[in-house]
């Protein structure tokens, strides 16, 4: 009796859409009435530099009014806007490090930059120093918040950056598009959570916050990703899948990969593979060094149940496990194949590699995936154990589809032991989350007759050889003598 194979998600740890939002665009301060006149000839110059990008004269610019205006919470924070992005430069400019160092040494070498203030006190030297500044010269400065906590969350400090868009959404002054930046940023730090905090992903929150953004600005294209994030971890996949082909269909974006990425892997997770084989083929054509969609080509391949295809996809998945050899996902998905194209002896040790890794594991597909081995191997109490195990957790599956996978394959384990109970168990659980397929049905039916629960067990023949249609042509035959000899019992 065929059993049904579970879905591996290899791709998503290759998948990478960005949750934080950049530095804040140059603001214009030059028109500010309360800057007293004597500086307005740099003020202008240094907005202006801003402006153009030329972050490495506005801070010279900067830092000069700075020693004319030490506690000036504007001027503080276009230094850590220069700064901000001087840095952000440095750290992309690897592949020119002389570039890089230029970026990042700008304040330091720079008289201007380096020169005192009035009160004695040098002008900050770090993005986030100068927007403490500003927020200590006047707690009330909404900009300077918003920035600090988008440079915090970039480094991983998103309680300490949530605090700080906390901060500035509660005052009254913030303007409207600075308060729908903090609320998209505050989402995204909502909908990934922080346990190292004990604060869950919360998209819920996270939805609620992008939707108030929206209500204050037009939507923008990081906003349809962000909605569709949301929308997978609800989980309401079809509004996902909806939502990034909404984006993909933009002007310029056909091709995005991080996009593609993510929109394959919840065609695969819904189980459509010739869509996503139809996206990926071109995806892959283009990016042919692409790991996400070589991982997920393959498994659209393995998920067809064509051998041809099947076959295709073991050479392809063994070349990207040899240069992804200590990638779990990776090595996840060559066992699927080894598994689909009959290899079981070397797909044994890889799952048990994985297993031992991680006993518990984080994706209880992963326990689904080597209890199908196992049970293949004529295994079915070490399959049993693992299943159980992965069972008592039922919110860890990402979808009801993978619970009734494992539930079916606990089903087919316990009746390999000899445990009709437990198969019923399992079945019942199975039927709770999707409908039954013949096999399911069928196996009801053996279990209900082992505990000679007669009644059912013709019934459930019955559903079976309705629903069988001819497929299982053996097991027809079975259930059809079981009738007869139940029937006659009576």
């Amino acid at each position: 009796m065929p059993r049904t194979a579970p879905y591996l998600l290899p791709a998503a740890l290759f998948v990478l859409i960005p949750i934080c939002a950049r530095s804040l665009p140059a603001q214009d301060f030059s028109h500010d009435s309360a800057q007293p006149a004597a500086q307005a000839p740099l003020i202008q110059q240094a907005n202006d530099a801003l402006a153009n990008g030329d972050y490495t004269g506005a801070l010279k610019l900067l830092s000069a009014v700075n020693g004319q205006l030490p506690n000036n919470p504007q001027v503080l924070y276009d230094i850590g806007l220069a700064l901000d992005a001087l840095s952000d430069a440095a750290s992309s400019a690897a592949s020119s490090p002389s570039a890089a160092n230029g970026a990042a040494t700008a304040a330091s070498s720079d008289p201007a930059a380096s020169s005192s203030s009035s009160n004695g006190a040098p002008p900050p030297t770090t993005a986030e120093a100068a927007y403490r500044a500003a927020i200590a010269a006047d707690a009330n400065f909404a900009p300077p918040h918003v920035a600090l906590g988008l440079l915090l969350a970039r480094n991983g400090h998103s309680a300490d950056a949530r605090a700080e868009f906390d901060a500035a959404l509660a005052l009254t002054n913030i303007a409207a598009p600075l308060k729908a930046r903090a609320l998209r940023a505050r989402a995204r730090l909502e909908l990934s959570g922080d346990l190292a905090h004990s604060l869950p992903p919360d998209p819920t929150a996270a939805s609620a916050d992008l939707l108030a953004a929206l209500k204050l600005v037009p939507e923008q294209p990081e906003d349809i990703l962000l909605s569709a994030q949301i929308a997978e971890a609800t989980p309401d996949l079809p509004a996902a899948e909806r939502a990034y082909r909404r984006y993909l269909a933009l002007p310029g974006n056909a091709a995005e990969p991080a996009a593609t990425a993510a929109l394959a892997h919840l065609l695969l997770i819904q189980r459509h593979p010739a869509d996503a084989e139809a996206l990926l083929d071109p995806a892959h054509a283009a990016h042919p060094d692409n790991p996400a969609f070589t991982a997920q080509l393959a498994q659209a391949w393995i998920d067809s149940g064509d051998p041809s295809k099947i076959a295709r996809a073991v050479p392809l998945v063994e070349s990207l496990h040899t240069a992804n050899p200590s990638n779990a996902a990776v090595t996840r998905l060559l066992a699927r194949v080894y598994v689909a194209t009959g290899q079981q002896e070397k797909a044994d040790p890889l799952y048990a590699g994985l297993i031992a890794r991680d006993p518990k594991p984080s994706d209880p597909t992963l326990a689904t995936d080597y209890a199908d081995l196992l049970i293949r191997q004529h295994r079915p109490a070490e399959a049993e154990k693992l299943l159980k195990q992965a069972l008592a957790n039922p919110h860890s599956y990402a979808t009801p589809a993978d619970e009734a996978d494992a539930a079916l394959h606990l089903a087919f384990a316990a009746q390999d032991i000899d445990d009709p109970k437990t198969t019923l168990q399992a079945l019942a659980l199975s039927a709770t989350l999707q409908p039954p397929s013949p096999p399911a049905l069928f196996l009801e039916a053996t279990a209900n007759d082992a505990l000679h629960q007669s009644s059912q067990a013709v019934e459930n023949y019955k559903k079976f050889l309705a629903a069988s249609a001819g497929k299982y042509p053996d097991q027809e035959s079975q259930a059809r003598q079981r009738l007869a000899a139940l029937q006659h019992a009576k």
